[in-house]
């Protein structure tokens, strides 16, 4: 099953502020520029490619707080999957549209691939390191925001080794953003 990854950072590369707020991505750039296909930036396009998704309680965490409305929920009726050893039930306003789970990533991966599943998004800093530490991730799309944080919850940690990133694809956006695509190379 393919795993892959479609996240904003800073141009420092952080997916959030220190207090996990990511209130910026609203205002970085240019917010006036953006019209129809590309106003999301691929988001559409890449939800249109996944059948299920599996993210960090953090990340379930933080859209919980967003209270978005059935029009605003930007998953569809994709099988969703929030990982943590903590929290054994979802926030109420995401009970009916995230199921938990604690337990072995490869294990979920190879449940997911026997139900049918083809396309997993992976979300989340701890999540999205754990499956790349893994060798779990195939592709990697990064929307980089034109502002500098200086701190917060990084994209990336600690790898057990390099890896190679090919075969890159790179859009500049009119509103400033930058949205980078790599194949991930664990050999």
């Amino acid at each position: 099953m393919k795993c892959s990854v479609f996240i904003a950072t800073s141009a420092d590369g952080f997916i959030a502020d220190r207090e996990g707020g990511v209130d910026w991505l609203h205002t970085a750039g240019n917010g006036h520029v953006i019209e129809g296909d590309n106003a999301d930036m691929g988001m559409k396009k890449y939800m249109s490619s996944v059948d299920c998704m599996i993210m960090g309680r953090k990340c379930m965490e933080t859209i919980a707080g967003f209270n978005l409305t059935p029009e605003q929920w930007p998953y569809g009726d994709i099988k969703i999957y929030a990982l943590s050893n903590t929290v054994t039930v979802p926030p109420n306003n995401l009970k009916d549209k995230i199921e938990m789970y604690a337990g072995d990533l490869n294990d979920l991966v190879s449940t997911l691939e026997n139900q049918g599943y083809k396309h997993a998004y992976i979300d989340g800093g701890t999540t999205i390191q754990a499956f790349i530490n893994l060798g779990l991730i195939n592709e990697l799309t990064i929307t980089r925001a034109p502002i500098l944080l200086g701190e917060g919850i990084p994209l990336f940690g600690k790898t057990t080794k390099p890896l190679k990133l090919e075969q890159a694809e790179a859009i500049a956006f009119p509103n400033d953003f930058i949205q980078v695509k790599y194949k991930v190379n664990y050999e």
